[in-house]
């Protein structure tokens, strides 16, 4: 692919291209979002990240070790809770029918931040519920429609917000990070002729972190 010298970083002799490449998608998608989260974050308050997958676990990272955020990861697959767990997550839990009760009992009453990752399948919708007074939802994945009652946004003053991927600053940022070891991507190859077991492991949530094709 041709491109000019403003698409790209210097890259630190140690890294490897291969276990930095997904950092200039899905790592600044995540990195974005945390910086966001960050600005309604205070050391100790809590962070849910609903889908501990490819974006998720750098969010988890970023949000932890940068800003001092309790966090709380749900995910279903049990690869991504161990990931979590590794990670430092304060809490794991597997996404059942009762993840919002679970949330406001650990977080006595909310959470004060919810980054969604899933955006589809009836996460979208649960999502909000887990905020306490005034607490953020913030939507990354998608696919589904967030439905939420006016009076209950009048009433707890919730705010839902949208993220795009990041850039070219936020890579510069988060390539720093990742040099300096403070947030990883985890993930795992496969060869171009191992595609459809790469699709596969996908779809059986088998993947933890992000899935890297090499040639």
């Amino acid at each position: 692919m041709l491109t000019n010298e403003r698409a790209l970083i210097k890259l630190n002799p140690n890294v490897a291209p291969v276990d930095v490449a997904p950092l200039a998608d899905a790592g600044i998608t995540a990195y974005r979002v945390a910086k966001k989260a960050a600005r309604k974050l205070n050391p100790g308050q809590y962070c849910v990240i609903l889908g501990v997958g490819g974006l998720g676990h750098i969010a988890l990272q970023s949000v932890r070790k940068l800003w001092g955020a309790r966090i709380i990861a749900i995910d279903r697959s049990e690869a991504a809770r161990q990931l979590a767990r590794n990670l430092g997550a304060h809490y794991v839990l597997d996404g059942s029918d009762t993840i919002v009760q679970e949330v406001k009992e650990l977080t006595h009453g909310g959470a004060h931040v919810v980054i969604d990752f899933v955006g589809e399948l009836g996460a979208e919708q649960v999502s909000w519920q887990m905020l306490r007074q005034g607490g953020t939802h913030f939507v990354v994945g998608y696919g589904g429609a967030v439905h939420v009652p006016t009076v209950h946004m009048i009433i707890t003053e919730i705010a839902i917000e949208g993220s795009l991927v990041g850039n070219y600053v936020e890579l510069v940022e988060l390539m720093e990070l990742n040099t300096e070891g403070r947030v990883k991507l985890h993930g795992q190859q496969y060869r171009l002729d191992q595609i459809n077991q790469a699709i596969d492991d996908f779809k059986n949530r088998r993947i933890a972190g992000r899935a890297v094709i090499v040639t």
